[in-house]
């Protein structure tokens, strides 16, 4: 058995490397930009993509937060429409006692008629005194059901 030092081998001096600098700050730059765009643009769809929807007492209560941005109103049409000569029709709806007026613009459903809960989606008007709607979805109960069998399949829930 040889128990004598080996000499490590000499290895040949490695330059230093030259720090990232500029070119390294300009990336993470980059990085920084592109994150904070693609978080605005989420949050930007998200926010668009969801109306909230208001009871019409909650909705008058809010007006003045609501301004002019589009939300859901969700309440009970009582008494007449009335067609306007511009083709949009005006009638009230009402929640828990407050009564609002409407300025609908648009299809009518099948089913809107006095007594049925609907859900109207626009904003306010300028004013703040009607509620401007381009979009009307009529609500139905479970009596739906007990009044029209033949147009609800008997496999559904």
């Amino acid at each position: 058995m040889d128990v004598t030092p080996r000499t490590a081998p000499t290895l040949e001096p490695v330059a230093p490397r030259p720090a990232r600098g500029k070119r390294g700050l300009v990336i993470g730059l980059v990085l920084v930009v592109l994150l904070g765009a693609t978080g605005f643009l989420l949050i930007k769809v998200v926010g668009d993509a969801s109306l909230y929807y208001y009871n019409a007492d909650e909705a008058v209560a809010k007006k003045a937060q609501l301004g002019d941005h589009r939300f859901r109103i969700q309440g009970t049409y009582v008494g007449t429409s009335t067609d306007e000569p511009d083709g949009s029709i005006e009638f009230h709806i009402a929640f828990n006692g407050t009564r609002v007026a409407v300025d609908h613009s648009g299809s009518e459903p099948a089913l809107f008629k006095p007594g049925v809960p609907v859900v109207l989606e626009g904003r306010w008007s300028d004013r703040g005194t009607t509620f401007l709607s381009d979009r009307i979805e009529v609500k139905h109960g479970e009596d739906y059901r007990a009044k029209h069998p033949d147009r609800v399949p008997s496999d559904q829930p």
